[in-house]
């Protein structure tokens, strides 16, 4: 029995979760070693938008992944990245994520998050205006269905995200 106890013990102590954007000095959330891989993903991407850095997002996702983003079909994360998000990360000075909350499920080899938060977006600004752009505020939701790969890393398969002021 204390055997067993033991055990269970280490098995908890090993599933804590590195914090995600949101989590703070509250007590901390057990989750499955799947599920806590799954945020690790959602957490990698989230960093490199808030870096303004596409740079080894491309591992995330799986080479036909799909995007969706507020009523467009983005094409797989590859063209997204290079001809929508690339671009639009030039033209910020900064993109920070808040109030952010993730609910994932795992079935297998697939994913299923939601993730709920608040963005904000500040310009460069114009070198023919006297001012930078207020900064632009957003509340934005996004659900997507990851999957683990033979190598057991998870990766996007599609993700769909809309905002509203």
């Amino acid at each position: 029995m204390r055997a067993f106890l033991a055990a269970l013990a280490s098995l908890a102590l090993t599933a804590w979760s590195v914090p995600t954007l949101a989590q703070t000095a509250a007590a901390p959330v057990a989750f499955s070693t799947d599920e806590a891989a799954v945020r690790a993903v959602l957490h990698q991407y989230q960093q490199a938008v808030q870096k303004l850095d596409t740079t080894g997002t491309t591992r995330l996702f799986v080479p036909n992944s799909v995007v969706l983003e507020s009523g467009s079909r983005e094409g797989t994360y590859a063209h997204y990245r290079d001809h929508h998000l690339g671009p639009e990360l030039k033209e910020f000075n900064s993109f920070t994520y808040a109030d952010y909350k993730a609910d994932v499920t795992v079935d297998g080899n697939y994913a299923f998050a939601t993730e709920s938060y608040t963005y904000t977006i500040g310009l460069k600004k114009d070198p023919k205006a006297k001012t930078a752009p207020a900064p632009i505020k957003r509340r934005g939701v996004a659900s997507s269905v990851l999957r683990k790969n033979a190598a057991g890393q998870w990766q996007f398969v599609s993700t769909h995200n809309s905002a509203h002021k």
